[in-house]
């Protein structure tokens, strides 16, 4: 176990740092310093953060250019003749019709809501709980009327789903540290809340250092590596998100 540990600890050292932040979707909410800004482009990027991290940022990139560089000025001055702008859009399944839909119904939260940041943190501290805050927030993101074809773009943890890419947008805007990647913007959620953002790579390294042992990437698996990353660290689980991606590139590390 204390091999474990140091193995963890000294690849959360080797990638949480800023030369991270170039390659991956999160180097798109850094563009940014108005916070409102950092909370749309970090969503819209963890939205479509599927696939190669190259075609990923290139295509996040382009998310933001399409609201003029000033998402959330963008978003509050939405409207129907402001459609035409993602008519062309696509990153894999994700199209200009989900980008539409994302843009009306972030304008709904900031104005019907009070913003990302509000919605999340109130319905967490209802209860405590990070996963009945996935479940309102995206109760809340289809209240308006909407495409059949979006429902797969926001995670159901109602059906069990793995929430990667929302809980990796938690993470960067709730973690804080000085290492510079994650933002720390919302300060009433704390980190050892946060669940790990488990996809095949990180579900993958997981199993092979016995953190988990369940086979499906599913909430369940989340709660079950989650928990046995809290023994490791029960204030900041998440951190080791840095280690498992980092083993997951590097797999010399796992034939030791």
């Amino acid at each position: 176990m204390d091999g474990l540990y140091e193995l963890l600890e000294e690849q959360y050292l080797k990638y949480n740092n800023e030369a991270f932040i170039e390659n991956d979707p999160v180097s798109i909410p850094h563009r940014f310093s108005l916070a409102e800004d950092v909370e749309i482009s970090g969503l819209l990027a963890a939205s479509i953060a599927w696939g190669q991290r190259a075609t990923i940022v290139r295509n996040a990139l382009r998310m933001v250019q399409l609201m003029d560089n000033h998402p959330y000025d963008f978003i509050m001055n939405y409207s129907e003749r402001d459609k035409w702008h993602f008519q062309n859009f696509v990153h894999r399944t994700f199209n200009g019709v989900d980008f539409g839909y994302f843009i009306e119904s972030l304008r709904n939260i900031y104005m019907q809501h009070g913003g990302l940041e509000s919605l999340f943190t109130h319905n967490y501290l209802k209860q405590k709980s990070i996963k009945d805050a996935l479940i309102a927030f995206r109760e809340v993101f289809f209240e308006l009327p909407h495409p059949d074809r979006t429902h797969k773009h926001v995670a159901d943890l109602s059906k069990g789903a793995s929430a990667k890419r929302l809980n990796m947008f938690l993470r960067w805007m709730v973690r804080k540290d000085d290492r510079g990647v994650d933002f720390g913007l919302w300060q009433q959620i704390p980190a050892s809340a946060l669940y790990l953002p488990l996809d095949v790579h990180t579900g993958t390294v997981s199993r092979r250092l016995g953190l988990l042992l369940r086979k499906q990437n599913d909430w369940k698996a989340v709660e079950e590596v989650t928990a046995s990353l809290r023994t490791f660290d029960a204030l900041d689980p998440v951190k080791y998100d840095f280690a498992l991606f980092g083993m997951g590139m590097d797999k010399s590390c796992l034939t030791n």
